[in-house]
Parts: C-alpha cells; sequence; structure tokens
C-alpha cells in the first residue's frame, strides 16, 4: 500500500473512531482475526490441494456440459473484442443462467470494444434488453436494436438518478468501468436498491489485497449477519454475497423474510453443558 493510500486509511479510521465508536471498537476487536485470517491465506501450501487423477480436468469434461456463454467467449475471432477472466465464466454460468430467455434488463458499466454487449444478448436472449454504460461518446456506436448505449460517468450521482427516471429496474448489474473504488462504491449504493428482486449484481477485476470495495462489502457482510429476530431492512432485502477471486456478486431477496427463526424438531437431546465466556 502506498503512503498516500495509508494516510489515507488513517485519516478514515480517526474519523470512523469520532463519529462511530461502536464501529471503530469492532475494528479493533477483529483487526487481528483479519491479519490472522490473510496470513494463513498467504502462507497457504500448494500441497493443501489434492486432485483425482481419475477426475477430469476443467478443460476435458464432456462437450455437453461445457459452458456455453464461455464457448462463445472463446470463439469471437472477429468483430468487437471481449476481455474477461477465463475464470468468470462460471461465475456468470452459476448467477446469472436463470435470467435466459426472460424478459430482463441487464445494465453493463464499461463497453471498451462493444463485444460485451452483444454477447449478452446472445446469452440472455431476444426478450432481454442490454443497457450500456461508459464514459467516451464514442460508445454510442455499439447501439443496436435491444442494446441501448447511455454515456455518463459511473461515479456521478446525478447520472445514476437520471439512469433510475429512464430505466424501472434492472435485474443484472455488471461494474466492469472504471475500476476504481470510488466509482465502484458509488455504483453500488445508487444501484443496488434499483435492482429488481431477485436480481444480481457483479462487480469485475476487484483483484488487489485491501480492496476498498471489498471492506465496504464487510460491512454489508457484517449487516446481513446481524443476529435479530425480526429481519432488518438490508436482510428483508439482500439475499447474499459471494467473493470469488476478483468478483464481488450480491443476490437480492425473491421474497422478504420478517423474520429469523430456528425451530427444533425431534424428542431426543444431547444434554446441554454449560461453558463459561
Amino acid at each position: 500500500m502506498s503512503i498516500a493510500n495509508k494516510l489515507h486509511s488513517l485519516k478514515r479510521l480517526l474519523a470512523t473512531s469520532i463519529h462511530s465508536p461502536e464501529i471503530f471498537k469492532s475494528y479493533l476487536n477483529n483487526a487481528d482475526a483479519y491479519r490472522r485470517g490473510f496470513e494463513y491465506a498467504s502462507n497457504w501450501h500448494s500441497e493443501s490441494y489434492r486432485v483425482d487423477k481419475n477426475q477430469e480436468a476443467p478443460g476435458e469434461q464432456r462437450k455437453a456440459d461445457r459452458n456455453q456463454l464461455f464457448e462463445y467467449f472463446r470463439n469471437n475471432k472477429r468483430g468487437p473484442g471481449i476481455w474477461k477472466f477465463e475464470h468468470y465464466f462460471e461465475v456468470y454460468q452459476r448467477h446469472f443462467s436463470k435470467f435466459v430467455s426472460k424478459s430482463v434488463d441487464v445494465a453493463e458499466i464499461g463497453i471498451y470494444s462493444g463485444g460485451s454487449l452483444y454477447m449478452w444478448k446472445w446469452y440472455f436472449g431476444d426478450r432481454s434488453h442490454i443497457h450500456g454504460i461508459d464514459i467516451e461518446p464514442a460508445c454510442k456506436t455499439y447501439e443496436r436494436d435491444g442494446i441501448a448505449v447511455i454515456i455518463g460517468d459511473q461515479e456521478d450521482r446525478n447520472f445514476w438518478k437520471n439512469f433510475k427516471d429512464t430505466v424501472s429496474g434492472i435485474d443484472v448489474l455488471i461494474d466492469d468501468g472504471g475500476h476504481s473504488p470510488g466509482q465502484q462504491i458509488v455504483t453500488l449504493e445508487e444501484m443496488l436498491p434499483h435492482i429488481r428482486p431477485g436480481g444480481v449484481y457483479l462487480c469485475e477485476d476487484v483483484c488487489c489485497p485491501h480492496h476498498r470495495l471489498i471492506s465496504f462489502a464487510s460491512g454489508l457482510i457484517s449487516e446481513l449477519n446481524r443476529s435479530v429476530t425480526e429481519a432488518t431492512g438490508f436482510q428483508k432485502c439482500v439475499h447474499s454475497i459471494h467473493i470469488y477471486p476478483y468478483l464481488l456478486v450480491i443476490e437480492k431477496q425473491t421474497t422478504k423474510p420478517s423474520n429469523f427463526q430456528a425451530p427444533k424438531y425431534g424428542s431426543e437431546w444431547q444434554p446441554l453443558i454449560e461453558f463459561k465466556t
């Protein structure tokens, strides 16, 4: 971490200690666990991973099982370019497949050479509406039937206000835009409430240690994991938060849980032992 970033982090930490003492106390209590987990993962031994010699490698799996979206990507030899990490495609399939052939609104921030807009249109189908967002006006040339291009700055909250006034809701949001934590956090704050129930937010290329977006997501995870009887507003709207290598994924609830229950079923129970804390 650069000296400038360290100073910025210290400034934010000091502000937190003044304005949110409970959060600051929690941070101090968990700092050692964070360091311990980070060191544990950093020192992970490669021999800890065992591969069954009889198991097919991912590249050798039967053609019928292959990810069609990944095949599209690999076969995109000519025309508008697509630039993605290969391991993203398994995650796309896991979280996006339920929307295929549905009437869905998909927004991708960061158009670059336009190829991914056409890929999403092909994947989600004719009933989908693709909204490409970029700060570069020249990207308007990639518009097609079913593919709209909106020019704007993803860190500008007024831009998102205008976008939300125009587009009633989003089912899938893919942030592959400017890649700065400030841009990503503003986009997440503005657009997560605008994603429809059951929808998915996915941010790409979050690929450095101690990333501010992941720290932001850690705060979301703490609220999602709050122990309550009556679900909080956030818990009623957010179903789950997933972290993959270089990816952050948030799924919205399809239904709103009103409470969390843990009923017991059965007639025989192990004797309880009281532990002193």
